[in-house]
């Protein structure tokens, strides 16, 4: 007597195995939309932080308890603003070496990245939408509209 699988129980178990592959697989694949955001995420604490830090030195310094102006060095004029600048990297209060605000620049992307939009207002690019950044030097405040969906996946 030949010990062998029927036709009916190999198509049960590609059946079986099918279904189960494509439940796994949808739920382990991440996005590149989810890494676009998972990276705007931890590129917006990098900013706050790199604000707040700036603000305790010259503190320390006796400078006085000054956020940045702006962060970046890119100027009013948008000529300046396109692809491959880098942002969040400068203080223009300070005029010396440690004027720096990120070590690494974020560079500007006009699709899933960064971009500036006008003078301390910058744009964050995912999944095809654009959540608008605005600085305010005076409180150190560097935040977006929260009523938009990506503004929270990016700040909450």
């Amino acid at each position: 007597m030949k010990k062998a699988f029927t036709m009916i129980e190999m198509i049960f178990v590609i059946v079986i195995l099918g279904i189960l592959s494509s439940i796994a697989i949808s739920k382990m694949a991440v996005t590149r939309d989810d890494a676009i955001i998972s990276k705007g995420r931890s590129e917006v604490a990098a900013i706050r932080n790199a604000i707040s830090l700036k603000r305790n030195t010259n503190i320390l310094m006796g400078k006085g308890a000054s956020y940045p102006n702006h962060l970046d060095a890119l100027g009013s004029s948008s000529a300046n603003w396109g692809a491959g600048k880098g942002l969040f990297d400068y203080d223009s209060n300070s005029s010396d070496t440690e004027a720096k605000l990120l070590d690494y620049p974020v560079y500007t992307r006009l699709t899933g990245g960064w971009h500036k939009v006008a003078v301390d207002k910058y744009a964050f690019n995912a999944t095809a939408t654009d959540v608008n950044f605005t600085y305010t030097p005076a409180s150190g405040s560097f935040d977006c509209d929260h009523t938009i969906k990506l503004c929270k996946d990016l700040t909450e």
